[in-house]
């Protein structure tokens, strides 16, 4: 915990972010060209990354008694990191239904590459989700097109990639509510790779790179967009909204009960 005085005598707090990887865990123990790479598995490749920049990091996987995202956990995170691909279906209803409301509520969110197919994220989006790919080992450039974006602090106008796997439009979500980078492929493709939403209170970044035989997440530039849409999803927002009947905030004129049309 940090104290400072800001503007007045008066003491403000400041505690590390609280962010949640959460990675399914099952090719890094199932397919050895994937363990060649992560063999720790991804989530410890972004924790290792993260690590840096002050957070208070914790990790769940699928395996976990409700995959590690019970109530308590979620509702001790500021932030939760998504990282699946073979087991989309295998996560419980349950839990995704639990995020989905910590997501409305405030809860940031950041899902990566194959993440797009996971339950959580199309049901935040609405859509199908579905984009064309192809594993080809090709050169990407993630161009920035909101420079003024915090998440493309302290990076350049793009990131260079040597491989990944290609995700080609039309990618079907949503019309971004912010488009921070759109990713080129060596094969002529082009991608939305790096959308935000916004859900009732809670913010939402989308990054498409991160296939499982490529070492993306070990990248320095792509480690320091995550880090900066951990803060970006963090940061304050308004009070919760309330709905159905409610009271009026004023006094409103009396209006006499008028009978019945045709009485």
């Amino acid at each position: 915990m940090i104290r400072a005085i800001i503007g007045t005598r008066a003491y403000q707090e400041a505690r590390p972010i609280r962010v949640t990887i959460w990675n399914e865990f099952v090719a890094e123990k199932t397919k050895p060209e994937v363990a060649a790479v992560y063999p720790l598995g991804i989530h410890r490749a972004l924790e290792e990354g993260l690590a840096p920049y002050g957070f208070h990091i914790r990790i769940a996987t699928l395996e976990e008694l409700q995959h590690g995202l019970t109530e308590e956990a979620l509702d001790q995170t500021d932030v939760l990191i998504w990282w699946g691909h073979d087991a989309h279906e295998q996560v419980s209803d349950e839990v995704v239904e639990r995020a989905y409301r910590r997501v409305l509520n405030g809860m940031g969110l950041i899902v990566l590459h194959s993440g797009h197919f996971s339950k959580l994220f199309r049901k935040l989006m609405g859509t199908t989700c579905d984009l064309k790919w192809r594993e080809a080992n090709e050169r990407e450039r993630l161009w920035v097109v909101d420079p003024a974006h915090p998440i493309t602090a302290g990076l350049g106008e793009f990131i260079e990639l040597t491989e990944e796997e290609m995700y080609g439009e039309f990618f079907d979500i949503p019309a971004p509510d912010e488009l921070v980078y759109i990713g080129w492929f060596q094969g002529g493709e082009v991608f939305r790779s790096g959308c935000c939403f916004y859900r009732r209170l809670g913010k939402i970044f989308y990054f498409q790179p991160g296939h499982e035989t490529h070492p993306t997440y070990y990248n320095n530039e792509i480690r320091r967009v995550i880090a900066n849409a951990v803060r970006w999803a963090a940061t304050p927002h308004g009070a919760a909204p309330t709905f159905g009947h409610t009271a009026a905030l004023e006094p409103l004129p009396h209006t006499p009960n008028h009978p019945p049309i045709g009485e």
